[in-house]
């Protein structure tokens, strides 16, 4: 056994996409330290870490499907437990992802203390109530002072050339708005895009999955020969190359905002059940955070019901068009003279 394998780091980290996306600063903080890191992650971000300069391996955990249950929590912890790992690093507070750790047998492993598997635990880092995720991950690596690594993705060539390749075949103008108006939870989705859509200029591309088709065809349908649909036909990589192209993305509190930040795009970022403060906002001063600020009942969870608990999601239907067309046309305004700026 090689001094790189006694040392090998595990991180475990299988909660939802934009999770996984803010783990990227701590994944480059304990690859500084130790080396690249293997990484357990679920099949859909398991694409958007491969590649990545702070990764050595990623393992597809698909625990909603083939691999859920014990049977699928023992599998994958036998092979990780060959592996050998020296220390686990567990930023999902799950007793699944202890689990796996246990049965990796990796002698140190770090979470958080409110974590309600903590007591499996070596090391148990309280987390911070306020700040920004990212910085409360990398508390677990002990960064709690200094610049934070920057939120990043791997994208490569074939990424980039696909995004070109979509773009120009539908003749894109190079200058576009890009929209994500999905989200998992239902309170998340704000109810105005097509309506957004129809009140900005410009070129607007709407990226999101499958299941956001039908929202994004109405969207398109809004505003008739300047909108194109991408929900459903690219890849997590190839939509972030895309997002990568826009002068803004507006988008709900949702994984496309962290792919924005990954790739240095500027963000819209309507929030409603949830607001910044918890955490997951923007994390750059060309980006604004959008929200129903009178509200005393927001924050009302931490993701977002799937319907608002008091029946009226105010926090979503009073937060106006028009102050959303404001906030995206600031935002592009700014990065158009920043642009200038820097071509001279």
């Amino acid at each position: 056994m090689t001094a790189g394998q006694r040392d090998a780091v595990l991180v475990i980290q299988t909660a939802f996409l934009g999770d996984v996306v803010l783990t990227t600063p701590l994944l480059t903080a304990l690859a500084e330290r130790h080396g690249p890191v293997d990484v357990v992650t679920t099949p859909a971000a398991a694409a958007l870490l491969e590649g990545h300069p702070a990764v050595r391996e990623v393992f597809r955990f698909d625990k909603k499907g083939r691999d859920a249950g014990l049977g699928g929590v023992r599998r994958l912890g036998a092979a990780l437990r060959a592996r050998r790992y020296a220390r686990a690093y567990l930023p999902h507070r799950s007793w699944r992802s202890a689990a796996l750790a246990l049965l990796a047998r990796a002698p140190e492993r770090t979470g958080f203390a409110d974590s309600p598997a903590a007591i499996t635990y070596t090391t148990r880092v309280a987390r911070k109530p306020t700040g920004h995720e990212v910085e409360r991950l990398l508390a677990l690596a002990g960064r709690c002072d200094g610049e934070a690594p920057p939120v990043s993705l791997a994208l490569g060539d074939e990424d980039e050339r696909a995004a070109d390749r979509w773009l120009g075949e539908r003749g894109v103008p190079a200058s576009f708005t890009a929209m994500a108006p999905g989200s998992i939870w239902g309170t998340k989705r704000w109810p105005y895009y097509p309506a957004l859509a129809a009140s900005v200029e410009g070129p607007i591309v709407v990226i999101g999955g499958r299941e956001d088709a039908p929202l994004a065809d109405e969207i398109v349908a809004a505003a008739p020969g300047r909108a194109w649909s991408a929900a459903g036909a690219l890849s997590l990589r190839t939509s972030a190359a895309v997002i990568r192209r826009a002068r803004a993305l507006v988008t709900n509190d949702s994984a496309p905002l962290h792919l924005a930040t990954a790739v240095g795009t500027p963000v819209v970022a309507i929030f409603g059940p949830t607001a910044p403060e918890q955490g997951f906002g923007p994390r750059d001063g060309r980006s604004l955070a959008l929200g129903h600020a009178k509200l005393r009942c927001r924050p009302c969870s931490a993701h977002g019901p799937a319907v608002c608990p008091l029946g009226h999601h105010r926090c979503m239907r009073e937060l106006a068009v028009e102050t959303v067309v404001d906030a995206v046309v600031m935002v592009e305004e700014a990065e158009d003279r920043r642009a200038v700026r820097t071509r001279h």
